[in-house]
């Protein structure tokens, strides 16, 4: 693989997606490029013309389940690959939340994008593992809470499914829309002093689909939780057909 050195290597301009691929199938393959799009005409990079066609050449040989990274930049298309780390013992442990030492930018554009300004995230999520912890969550400057590292979060109480809202500062995942068209979800503010009144949460990636959370620091959730079995039963279902 040759890699010119562009934008992307100075300053973090380039775009990319995640997408789950199943013994062959790219799970939401459109979704995802859908997305590329905007984030690339956000950053003002053409979008490459045989890009869709790339993804399902690229991910038709791959055995198993396994995760494709497309990275797209000024002057590279980039494709790499690795097993799905996520694997059925994953779902039954669940994971362990904490706050983030960092907040989310909830003023900035590139918040709203999944492009390579990937810092906050990557080293957050790092310093949270070191600590025995599986994901951070993420406030805003305002101190409600946004999203995961990698994930979107969604909570219950009282039989509503509440997800903060997307100006709250978080990149709109592919799994949250499914999960907001398919379920009714209801978009509120939620602080960290509002997270003991919640008796469930999970959270949503493309790899990960739907995972359930066991505790938030020192609040324990109900796990797992009858919302979050329900919807990852539904997920596993619908995950094949169009988003």
């Amino acid at each position: 693989m040759n890699l010119y050195y562009d934008d992307a290597c100075q300053f973090g301009l380039a775009a990319f997606e995640t997408i789950a691929v199943e013994n062959g199938t790219p799970i939401w393959a459109d979704a995802h490029l859908r997305r590329l799009e905007k984030a690339l005409a956000f950053l003002q990079i053409p979008l490459p013309s045989q890009v869709k066609t790339a993804v399902y050449q690229y991910s038709r040989s791959l055995p198993g389940r396994q995760a494709v990274k497309l990275l797209i930049s000024s002057r590279n298309m980039c494709f790499t690959h690795r097993p799905n780390p996520y694997t059925k013992a994953a779902y039954t442990k669940g994971f362990a939340a904490q706050r983030a030492t960092v907040c989310r930018n909830e003023t900035s554009p590139f918040v709203f994008h999944k492009t390579a300004n990937y810092g906050d995230s990557i080293l957050e999520k790092r310093r949270a593992r070191r600590q025995g912890f599986d994901e951070p969550f993420f406030f805003n400057t305002r101190g409600q809470l946004a999203e995961g590292a990698t994930t979107n979060i969604f909570l219950v109480k009282n039989d509503r499914l509440v997800t903060p809202p997307v100006p709250c500062g978080l990149l709109p995942g592919i799994v949250r829309t499914y999960v907001c068209r398919r379920f009714p979800v209801t978009e509120q503010v939620v602080t960290e002093q509002d997270l003991p009144t919640f008796t469930e949460c999970f959270v949503t990636n493309s790899l990960l689909g739907i995972m359930g959370v066991r505790t938030y620091g020192s609040h324990r959730f109900t796990f797992p939780g009858p919302y979050t079995r329900r919807l990852r039963a539904a997920y596993e279902k619908d995950k094949y057909s169009p988003l």
